[in-house]
C-alpha cells in the first residue's frame, strides 16, 4: 500500500463542487473515474476540502492510497490523458500512510476575481464576479485587515448540516490589489474556512464600497456573531483554491514537484 499526493487544478464551472453527487457531476467523480481507468482498483480518495458548485482551484490536492507501484510521474501523465481539458494535474509524490490530504492540512489561501470595468469581459465568463461599480480600494484594504487575527466568525458563515461546533479561525493575511486592466484580486489565507466564509468576506466589502456599511464596523460584525449584520454572499464563480498548506516538508516537495511541470 502507497500513499500518493496529487497536487490538481481544475476550472469549476460545469462542476457542482469536488465532493460526489448523487445527481450531479463533480469534480471527484470525475478525477476517480479517471484514476480507475489507470489502476483498475477503487481507491481510498481523500481532498483536501469541499467546493461549492461553481467554485475553482489554482491547487487542490488529493490523497489517495493505492496498491500500485506505478511511478508517480507516469501516474501524472495518465492522468492528464483521461482527465477532461478543464481537470488536470500538477504534480505526484508519495507521501507518509499517515497523511491525510484534509486532516494534514495546516492552511489554505484563497483568491477572489473581480472585474472592475463597466463593460463585461467575455474571457472572465464564470471565471470573475463582473461588478461595474467604482471601488475604493484603500477603504477596502482598510476595512479588510478586521478579518487579520483569531476570531469567532459565525457572522461569516451559511449555516448548513456541514458547519462545526467551533467557529473560530485565524485569518493571517488579507490583501486586495487591482491590475492594470481592471481585475481586483480578493486574497485571504487562513488555518482554515468556514463555509463560504471568504465569499461573505467579500459580499461585505462589496457594501463598504456602497456605504451600506463602515469600514471599523467589520469588527462589530465579526464581535456580533450574527450572520444577518454581514453583507450578502458573493457569487461563487469568482472564488478559487489557491494555495493548500502542509508541514514543511511535504510544502517543499509539492513545491519542488510542481517546479518540473
Amino acid at each position: 500500500m502507497r500513499n500518493l499526493l496529487l497536487s490538481i487544478c481544475y476550472d469549476g464551472s460545469r462542476y457542482h463542487g469536488w465532493q460526489i453527487q448523487r445527481n450531479a457531476v463533480s469534480v471527484q467523480e470525475v478525477f476517480q473515474d479517471a484514476l480507475f481507468k489507470i489502476l483498475t482498483e477503487n481507491c481510498d480518495i481523500k481532498g483536501c476540502s469541499r467546493t461549492d458548485s461553481g467554485v475553482h482551484a489554482n491547487m487542490y490536492c488529493v490523497s489517495v492510497k493505492v496498491n500500485s507501484d506505478i511511478p508517480c510521474e507516469r501516474l501524472q501523465m495518465a492522468m492528464n490523458k483521461f482527465l477532461p481539458a478543464d481537470i488536470a494535474v500538477n504534480s505526484a509524490m508519495e507521501v507518509p500512510l499517515n497523511f491525510h490530504a484534509r486532516y494534514s492540512c495546516v492552511g489554505k489561501e484563497y483568491i477572489y476575481k473581480i472585474w472592475n470595468r463597466r463593460v463585461r469581459n467575455p474571457f472572465l465568463v464564470n471565471r470573475a464576479f463582473h461588478y461595474w461599480y467604482p471601488l475604493d480600494l484603500e477603504k477596502l484594504r482598510s476595512a479588510g485587515q478586521n478579518f487579520i487575527g483569531t476570531h469567532d466568525f459565525t457572522s461569516f458563515c451559511t449555516f448548513d448540516s456541514r458547519n462545526p461546533e467551533n467557529m473560530v479561525r485565524t485569518v493571517n493575511s488579507f490583501s486586495i490589489d487591482r491590475s492594470i486592466d481592471g481585475l481586483v484580486t480578493v486574497k485571504v489565507a487562513a488555518d482554515g474556512f468556514l463555509y463560504n466564509m471568504v465569499r461573505i468576506m467579500v459580499g461585505t466589502l462589496l457594501h463598504v464600497s456602497m456605504g451600506k456599511i463602515a469600514p471599523g464596523q467589520i469588527r462589530d460584525i465579526i464581535e456580533a456573531k450574527n450572520r444577518a449584520l454581514a453583507g450578502p454572499t458573493a457569487v461563487a464563480h469568482g472564488l478559487y483554491l489557491n494555495k493548500v498548506f502542509y508541514d514543511d516538508n511535504i510544502n517543499l516537495g509539492l513545491k519542488l514537484y510542481e517546479e518540473k511541470r
